[in-house]
């Protein structure tokens, strides 16, 4: 189910008659994807004709049709295949049966804002922004949040020429340097109605910096595209809970769990309980609380590196209140925070691990993470 993001079908794909089709380059596109997601992506895909219902003013449904490749089981394929038919398609809601009767109830059996997200009649663009140091590191955080994100029904976007945000060049006094980055991501993800990233940190540097470094590039064009694109961007519990209204997401995960809220997230982006509301409906999960738990990790970037005894002290501070909690897992929604965590627990020995947000909300029974 990570077929428009992988492959990144979606922005190269024609239309022909209202269907989207697949772009004769996709296996070519596959190539030049980091190693980790080619593998993801070298599966075996089924054709689909999606339905995606709307009600105009009159109380029927409206359904717009497009079709995908999809790595769904048979029976899913099968519940939402249709024969082709006209894209302005429009059915009395008396007709309506099956799957399309309950267009608001998700697949797996839990409600969702809806099985493709609709804005202005049309299904919303939604791309995905891995952020390079996940994209480096721990490319298993922007896999699960495509996972998490198509379960729910959104079509999710990789577009292949997304780069750094320039969080790095700005948070160290190189504003001038980080001016290219800036331009860069405004041109890459123009024309999105939202951009997702497992990142408060990366985020808030779009939202709250990005315009400070438009302004200084003199460049009113730039500052009106990051003007434009900017509140567009959103961490991924936002997109959850306050874009497509969706707080039990369907997930499984049977572990002892405790939440630190990242710096980014809770004061830059201000996401408040979102974090906590997501994890609280997951299935089977012992959510504890974490004690000071909005004292922060001492990361901070290169503050770590320039300040690295009184990072370390902060940082067992932090693991301290995280093994008096007796948590299993510390969750959390930045990696760069839980790896500072995470590797003075392991020098300690704790036996606690670390997982991001998005890893536990694409776990279930099916597919444990």
């Amino acid at each position: 189910m990570v077929s428009d993001a992988a492959e990144n079908c979606c922005a190269n794909s024609e239309s022909r008659g209202g269907i989207r089709r697949r772009p004769r380059h996709v296996l070519r596109s596959i190539s030049h994807l980091p190693r980790s997601w080619r593998t993801f992506a070298s599966v075996d895909w089924s054709w689909a004709i999606i339905i995606s219902p709307t009600e105009d003013d009159t109380g029927r449904s409206r359904f717009q049709f497009r079709s995908r490749w999809t790595m769904s089981p048979w029976w899913f394929t099968a519940a939402t295949c249709l024969t082709v038919v006209p894209a302005d398609f429009v059915m009395p809601r008396s007709m309506l049966t099956g799957c399309a009767a309950t267009s608001k109830e998700h697949a797996f059996g839990h409600r969702a804002a809806g099985l493709h997200p609709v804005m202005d009649d049309r299904i919303m663009r939604v791309a995905l922004f891995a952020t390079c140091f996940n994209d480096t590191m721990w490319p298993g955080t922007p896999k699960a949040t495509v996972l998490l994100l198509e379960r729910l029904g959104v079509d999710v976007e990789f577009p292949l020429e997304q780069t750094c945000c320039g969080q790095m060049f700005t948070n160290t006094g190189y504003a001038d340097e980080a001016i290219p980055g800036v331009r860069r991501f405004v041109e890459v993800f123009d024309g999105y109605d939202a951009v997702v990233a497992p990142s408060g940190s990366c985020v808030g540097s779009v939202r709250h910096q990005h315009r400070l470094i438009a302004d200084r590039s003199g460049d009113r064009t730039l500052r009106s595209a990051v003007d434009a694109g900017a509140p567009k961007v959103y961490e991924l519990s936002e997109f959850l809970v306050d874009i497509l209204g969706v707080v039990d997401v369907g997930a499984y995960f049977p572990h002892r769990v405790t939440y630190h809220p990242t710096c980014h997230s809770l004061r830059m982006l201000r996401v408040g309980d979102k974090p906590l509301r997501l994890l609280r409906a997951v299935h089977g999960i012992d959510l504890v609380e974490l004690p000071d738990a909005e004292q922060c990790c001492g990361f901070g970037g290169t503050f770590a590196m320039k300040n690295a005894d009184v990072s370390v002290s902060m940082g067992s501070d932090k693991c301290t209140n995280v093994k008096r909690s007796g948590a299993e897992v510390l969750v959390a929604g930045d990696n760069s925070c839980l790896a500072h965590i995470g590797g003075l627990l392991t020098r300690e020995r704790s036996g606690i691990r670390t997982m991001h947000l998005a890893e536990i909300l694409a776990s279930t029974e099916a597919e444990p993470a």
